[in-house]
């Protein structure tokens, strides 16, 4: 395991490039889906290792589900898979979504709310059938609007913490809607290898060039 001499607390993964790995394979573009779970569970791993202190992963956006009916069924699975993986390691796990929608997999149910599975090592956070405006509207919706109060505070993903540095597969520059709340300050990283075709030496390129960023916060 390589030494850095400084790291992020908290990691964000966008996964991309699912669909386009399949095509190029060969495969229906819903077969990709599956093979991103060993890459989530590798990092998973990798971060446990390093000391990494939170670890959050896209799943699919409630924009994602306007695809196929195939596809959508393909990635519901490929994240109950992910999601119960990681409930049999030490991790304090958590997955953020709109739970009243149907396209919600009730499988995860269980995990709206922040559990801890063995040890509870490093906190993990999934993003599964998750808005961007549904997220940033919880509390309106919820208590109202009141203008005394932090609405931050109020946020359905309240409970994930400031993102360090983002990480992207797929060669795509963009967040995608990615918690925009805790990505305000973080560093982005990106990848032009797909998902799928995820190894270590990713990670390791990643906080390479994370170490010579200068966090200031704005000040």
């Amino acid at each position: 395991m390589k030494d850095f001499k400084r790291l992020p607390q908290h990691i964000g993964i966008i996964p991309d490039g699912n669909r386009r790995w399949a095509q190029n394979k060969g495969f229906e573009k819903q077969d990709g889906y599956k093979f991103g779970i060993r890459p989530g569970l590798e990092l998973y791993e990798v971060c446990l290792e390093l000391g990494i202190k939170e670890l959050t992963l896209y799943g699919f956006t409630v924009d994602n589900t306007k695809r196929s009916p195939v596809q959508v069924k393909a990635f519901q699975k490929a994240c109950i898979d992910a999601v119960e993986s990681i409930a049999n390691k030490d991790a304090d796990l958590l997955v953020v979504g709109n739970t009243e929608s149907s396209l919600f997999p009730e499988e995860l149910l269980p995990y709206a709310k922040r559990t801890r599975f063995g040890k509870g090592l490093i906190k993990v956070n999934f993003l599964v059938n998750y808005g961007w405006n549904w997220d940033l509207n919880y509390s309106v919706k919820k208590d109202g609007f009141n203008s005394n109060e932090d609405l931050i505070k109020g946020i359905a993903s309240s409970d994930i913490s400031r993102i360090d540095l983002i990480i992207r597969w797929g060669g795509r520059r963009r967040l995608s809607g990615f918690l925009p709340i805790q990505s305000m300050y973080a560093d982005f990283y990106v990848l032009d290898e797909l998902w799928p075709d995820y190894n270590i030496g990713h990670v390791y390129q990643a906080l390479e060039w994370y170490q010579d960023q200068d966090i200031t916060l704005g000040g």
